[in-house]
């Protein structure tokens, strides 16, 4: 129901593919949004399609000073903090025997530290005030592990593993863990070995659109205080895995 959430949001990783979806589909119920990535253009974009209703800021979730910084300046805005959605990730998939170390660095700034980052800036505010909700979006490769996606896997096992443990930790504060299977978005952009970026197109003939995990992630903000959706697993119909 249009309308339905009264909330502000911070969102990251938010200038393309299932971040964007998010901000639109959270505009369209009612919500407040403060939005990064580092593509500045790209968010103010959306920001001027949407309106008054969103903000936006560059972000690099790799830092933390600079994801304090981007919290800060959405209560500055919005005069508080309700959701953060940790959406930002990369996937540059790889053989381990390809040794792309510099890869798997990146992977883990960005899909694991940059989770933490974003749980640190709001954590304090969620605690004082008792009350908050944390949406880490995952994937499915939390629950398996493939080949040539092993440390990818990796972190999203990670991700998942943090999100049950903050869960554990707040009983004021809601976690959600949003696992996508295949979608179609610019995720995999970066992956620099031929054999896989091939296997990855094949892969996307299965896909869901962007627009599904967002309703999955306003399906977890809709409930009402008590109810904490721990976890969202959406696949395409047809997905072999």
């Amino acid at each position: 129901m249009a309308g339905s959430i009264d909330k502000v949001v911070l969102v990251t990783g938010a200038s393309s593919g299932i971040g964007a979806a998010t901000v639109r589909e959270l505009a369209a119920a009612g919500a407040r949004l403060f939005i990064g990535a580092r593509r500045g253009a790209r968010l103010q974009a959306l920001a001027e399609e949407l309106g008054d209703a969103v903000a936006w800021r560059e972000l690099d979730v790799t830092d933390g000073a600079d994801v304090a910084a981007f919290a800060d300046a959405a209560e500055a805005r919005f005069g508080r903090i309700d959701v953060l959605v940790n959406n930002a990730g990369v996937m540059p998939l790889s053989p381990l025997a390809a040794l792309k170390r510099e890869e798997w660095k990146r992977m883990i700034d960005v899909n694991i530290h940059g989770v933490l980052n974003g749980i640190a800036a709001v954590l304090p505010r969620f605690v004082a005030r008792g009350d908050g909700h944390i949406v880490n979006v995952a994937s499915v490769a939390a629950h398996i592990v493939v080949p040539t996606a092993a440390v990818y896997c990796g972190t999203k096992h990670a991700v998942r593993a943090i999100t049950e443990g903050l869960r554990q930790e707040h009983d004021e504060i809601r976690a959600t863990l949003i696992s996508p299977g295949v979608v179609a978005t610019e995720l995999g952009h970066d992956i620099t070995d031929p054999a896989v970026a091939t296997a990855l197109t094949g892969w996307r003939k299965k896909a869901l659109t962007p627009d599904a995990i967002a309703r999955a992630v306003r399906y977890a903000l809709e409930q009402p205080a008590g109810v904490d959706i721990n976890e969202v697993i959406v696949r395409p119909t047809a997905a072999d895995m």
